[in-house]
């Protein structure tokens, strides 16, 4: 592991992780399916006939939760059969739930990012997070009751928690970009997208870091009385490039006591812009912090183009649920079954 210099007034010193392409390792791409509401559109809750825009999923219950970063719905997901039913989100400016540069309206979206599962008195607390890359971005769901008819959603402010993060030497160095949250024990882990241009003269990073939960979750239920919990070890990866792109992390997921993680190669200008994607690719971060990675193919064992934003662990080990975003508002999200070999 490599000591890279960061400077934030003071220098610190944080790990640098490389990530090694791995032939040993391989991705194959075996299902696609579109994600389609199962009650079809809705104009007065503004409801697309679609699942759009696709960024993080996590498993509560039997059923995938799965988030969309420009439209105010959740989606709950059978893997087996794809029906989609939907959880209506409160609706942001105008009363609207879409948001998108056809509209016109892109930079109101809540641009929610990551998501994950915990318990909570062993009901199933689903947390989904916004990207924190612009100050529009800075909120977290909360989601309870997801297993039930009239769930409890409850969609929190929490500038504090996000200046905290932006502000953690080393984490976000360019721009903050939440593309991933993973339980580890009992801390929350943060990914950080290092996507983009150099701003100020500052590179764009690809870096974890962990919070504690209990902590975090006195800050959601009382933040005006408990502070956010301070991050700690701040770890920066090189994650390796496709076609000349280089990878950032759009998700990630915790097996056994290693993480998975997806990656995506998207010449974008900026966090909050798209951009043209080369193709996806899933890694592995072992224990030991020796960290792998393989391009997913498709069925045929060409590379797949495409940008991979969720990853959730299937019920087959070494199988996953990856759900694809084609940045464009008018195809469906599709959720595809993915086979990693070499573990």
């Amino acid at each position: 592991m490599q000591r890279n210099k960061v400077a934030f007034g003071v220098t610190e010193l944080i790990p640098l992780r490389q990530a090694a392409l791995d032939p040993g390792l391989s991705a194959r791409l075996v299902r696609r399916v579109p994600l389609l509401y199962a009650s079809g559109p809705d104009a007065v809750s503004d409801r697309p006939a679609h699942v759009r825009a696709g960024s993080s999923l996590a498993w509560v219950g039997g059923r995938l939760a799965l988030i969309q970063d420009d439209a105010n719905f959740l989606a709950l997901v059978s893997p087996d059969s794809a029906a989609v039913e939907s959880v209506t989100l409160p609706a942001g400016k105008g009363g609207l739930r879409q948001f998108d540069d056809l509209r016109g309206n892109k930079k109101h979206k809540l641009d929610l990012e990551a998501c994950v599962a915990i318990e909570e008195q062993g009901r199933p607390v689903f947390l989904a997070f916004g990207s924190g890359s612009t100050e529009r971005r800075e909120k977290v769901l909360v989601a309870r009751h997801l297993d039930r008819a009239g769930p409890s959603i409850t969609l929190l402010e929490l500038p504090s928690l996000y200046r905290l993060l932006r502000g953690t030497p080393g984490f976000a160095p360019g721009r903050l970009n939440i593309e991933g949250v993973v339980r580890v024990g009992d801390l929350l882990r943060f990914f950080s997208r290092g996507n983009g241009k150099e701003r100020g003269g500052v590179p764009p990073v690809n870096a974890t870091c962990d919070l504690p939960l209990e902590e975090f979750l006195a800050h959601c239920e009382m933040p005006e009385r408990f502070p956010p919990p301070t991050p700690v070890q701040v770890v920066q990866y090189d994650l390796g490039a496709l076609g000349g792109v280089p990878l950032g992390f759009t998700d990630a997921a915790v097996v056994g006591d290693a993480v998975v993680y997806s990656v995506a190669a998207e010449a974008s200008p900026d966090a909050v812009d798209d951009g043209v994607v080369s193709g996806s690719a899933l890694g592995i971060i072992e224990a030991s912090g020796r960290t792998r990675w393989a391009p997913i193919t498709d069925a045929q064992g060409a590379q797949f183009v495409g940008k991979v934003e969720g990853l959730v662990a299937a019920e087959v080990p070494g199988s996953f649920y990856v759900v694809l975003d084609a940045d464009d508002p008018t195809v469906p999200s599709e959720l595809c079954v993915v086979e990693l070999d070499g573990i």
